[in-house]
């Protein structure tokens, strides 16, 4: 039984039976509890399975603990929230007023960033790449000879950019919050060359 097999039939199994333990998920699918415990560790770490608390065993030994699925591999309705969300809020302001909106949203996702626009611009755009890999842009900087170009290699808001492509001028707004100057955004999810989309700023 391959490892990526493995659990996904483990992943199968949670989804039907939550709080079980390693020694159900192993006489179940007829695999060894120690096995089961080494996938159920990788699981765990990504994400897509969970501890849920202890149960006591029929003997008097340790208690064992027991297994669901994770909000990984469980799945959510968040960008289906956030859809309706500012459809009702920003769908609702008239242009003039969504730039300020947008402002606003900008200010609370950079508001935990450690030194603000304080320093040199290369230890600003370090510090503004920290917070949005923080917040899942998978950003990075480069050096060029027209200025230093900011490139988000993910769209944390890929499930409604569609629909909300005003999130774009939220993440100049962002970025220009983070740096403390004018940014222009020279890409919109283009392709590399490796064939992912990617977003590209010039600072």
């Amino acid at each position: 039984m391959s490892k990526p097999n493995a659990r996904q039939r483990i992943l199968a199994y949670l989804q039907t039976h939550p709080g079980v333990t390693a020694g159900e998920i192993g006489r179940a699918l007829r695999v060894t509890p120690a096995n089961i415990r080494h996938h159920l560790s990788i699981l765990v770490s990504d994400g897509r399975a969970k501890a849920l608390g202890e149960r006591h065993g029929p003997g008097r030994g340790r208690p064992l603990q027991v297994y669901g699925l994770g909000d990984a591999a469980a799945g959510d309705n968040l960008s289906g929230l956030a859809d309706a969300a500012l459809f009702e809020w920003l769908g609702r302001l008239p242009p003039v007023e969504q730039d300020s909106a947008l402002q606003v949203l900008a200010g609370y996702l950079a508001s935990s960033a450690a030194g603000g626009q304080a320093g040199t611009i290369t230890r600003r755009l370090a510090l503004a790449i920290e917070r949005l890999n923080a917040l899942h842009y998978q950003s990075r900087w480069e050096a060029h000879a027209q200025g230093p170009r900011v490139l988000f290699e993910h769209c944390p808001y890929a499930a409604i950019i569609a629909k909300h492509p005003e999130l774009c001028r939220m993440d100049k707004i962002l970025l220009q919050g983070l740096l403390g100057v004018e940014v222009t955004q020279s890409a919109k999810l283009e392709l590399n060359a490796r064939g992912l989309p990617f977003c590209m700023f010039v600072v």
